[in-house]
Order: structure tokens, then C-alpha cells, then sequence
């Protein structure tokens, strides 16, 4: 349950799966009013979205804002352009000399309204590996072989040709 005065938009459950999550930190964006109204209406995906720090900013790329119907022309937003996000100096050349020397990269977790402002929470991760490797065994022999309790072929190809003989 989010605290109150805390409405959760949007999560990206995935992450937590695909990433080992070292640090997480809290970050406001810059936004337009149709993105706001967009938001307001849970029209955004996390999915794809990663963060990167860019002279000393902190940007949020590949986030999908879905356009405001009501808004047109010179009110409506770009939909997948890169936005600004807001933290302290200190956090944000923190986070740069991480992702530069231990090759993390910073995800966005969730998104959400705090006191009427959006917020962003964004982590600080290591990519999990998925594929088998010295240390992680192969699907098969974790599980045994994937034949197990199940008859063999012929068994099933003889009992099928005796129903068809009769």
C-alpha cells in the first residue's frame, strides 16, 4: 500500500526481475500540461525507459507518454521525447561516477503523484544474467531431464497403432 498522499501511476515490475537493484533515489520531472493530464490518466509506460547523466543532468529517455486527446497543435507533447529530471547536484554527480566506473545502469521503478507532483523513483542496477554459464546450471539439469515421467515415444506410437489395427 503507497503511504499517503502518494498515488502510484505506473511500476515497472520487470525491472526487479531483470535487474539487481543496488540504490534507489527519488527525482521530480519536467513536464508540459498535456504530459501532466496524461499522467493524471495512467497513459504511460515504464517498459523500455532508462535514465542517463548528460553534462552534469539527469535524463529520462525512451519513457511513453501517451498524447492528451483534448490537447492539439501547440498544447499537445511529444510522446517519447527525452525529459529532465530533477535532483540535487551532489546525487546526480554521485550516481554519473557509478554508472561510469561500475558499468550500472539507472532504471526508473515507478512512477507517481507525491503532494500533486510527479515523482520518479529511479534505481541504481547491475543487469542479472540470464543465460547459463559456469556458475548457473542449464534449464535441464536444474530440473532434471524434460522427458521425466512422461512415456516414451514408442510406448505412445504402439499403443496408437493397436487402436487403429482393431
Amino acid at each position: 500500500m503507497a503511504p499517503k498522499g502518494v498515488k502510484v501511476i505506473a511500476s515497472n515490475r520487470r525491472a526487479r526481475h531483470d535487474y539487481l537493484i543496488l540504490d534507489t533515489i527519488e527525482c521530480g520531472l519536467v513536464l508540459v500540461g498535456s504530459e501532466v493530464k496524461s499522467l493524471r490518466d495512467a497513459k504511460v509506460q515504464l517498459g523500455d525507459a532508462y535514465a542517463r547523466v548528460e553534462r552534469g543532468e539527469l535524463w529520462l529517455h525512451s519513457m511513453h507518454i501517451a498524447a492528451y486527446e483534448h490537447a492539439s497543435g501547440f498544447g499537445a507533447h511529444t510522446v517519447d521525447r527525452p525529459r529532465k529530471l530533477l535532483a540535487h547536484r551532489t546525487e546526480i554527480e554521485r550516481l554519473g561516477s557509478k554508472v561510469a566506473q561500475d558499468h550500472l545502469t539507472l532504471i526508473p521503478l515507478s512512477l507517481y503523484f507525491k503532494e500533486g507532483r510527479a515523482k520518479i523513483e529511479l534505481a541504481l542496477a547491475k543487469g542479472r544474467k540470464t543465460q547459463a554459464g559456469p556458475g548457473r546450471p542449464r534449464r535441464k539439469e536444474r530440473h532434471g531431464s524434460s522427458d521425466e515421467g512422461l512415456p516414451s515415444r514408442r510406448l505412445i506410437q504402439a499403443t496408437s497403432e493397436r487402436r487403429t489395427v482393431r
